[in-house]
């Protein structure tokens, strides 16, 4: 049992980053599927020596998992509370996953997230010789708002022209 329990780990692991209590969770859950009547002593034993044998090769460390999450979901446009909350969904301690937010500029985060949708100073230009109305305004800050997004961050972005956004984005190197 434990040499599959090292050989699903090092499986696991291999193929995508993972989280202590992910790695457990499926461990756990394939032990089940695996090995019918195993009892929840033998269950745990399997679980310490699967995180143990993912620390052991270094695969499997908690800070660095969150830190290149965190990193990853801002390029991609997400909230710092979006984050936080995936953090905590897959298991990563408060005091990590606030280590690695600390950082984190929820602007940057809306400018990714407006220009992937196209909304404040990325609109097409079709929008822009329209004009923006009420109905697309709101439109685009409930996005940005149900995305995480506070207000004021939500009003700043939509107003922004595409020459600001740009310059934001060259000063900080990012995206």
């Amino acid at each position: 049992m434990l040499n599959w329990a090292r050989n699903s780990t090092i499986y696991r692991l291999s193929r995508r980053m993972m989280s202590e209590r992910e790695l457990a969770d499926a461990i756990r859950r394939k032990a089940k599927q695996k090995f019918e009547d195993i009892s929840a002593e033998d269950l745990q034993v399997l679980v310490t020596a699967a995180i143990d044998c993912g620390r052991t090769l270094g695969c499997l460390d908690d800070q660095n998992y969150a830190e290149i999450k965190v990193r990853s979901g801002v390029r991609t446009g997400r909230s710092r509370r979006m984050l936080q909350r995936k953090l905590q969904e897959k298991g990563i301690d408060a005091q990590t996953a606030t280590a690695a937010l600390e950082d984190i500029d929820d602007l940057q985060a809306a400018l990714a997230y407006a220009r992937r949708r196209g909304f404040g100073p990325y609109r097409r230009s079709d929008a822009d010789d329209q004009g923006l109305d009420d109905k697309r305004l709101m439109k685009e800050m409930s996005s940005l708002a149900r995305n995480g997004f506070s207000q004021d961050v939500c009003r700043r972005i939509v107003r922004l022209t595409r020459e600001e956004a740009d310059e934001m984005i060259s000063a900080s190197g990012a995206l």
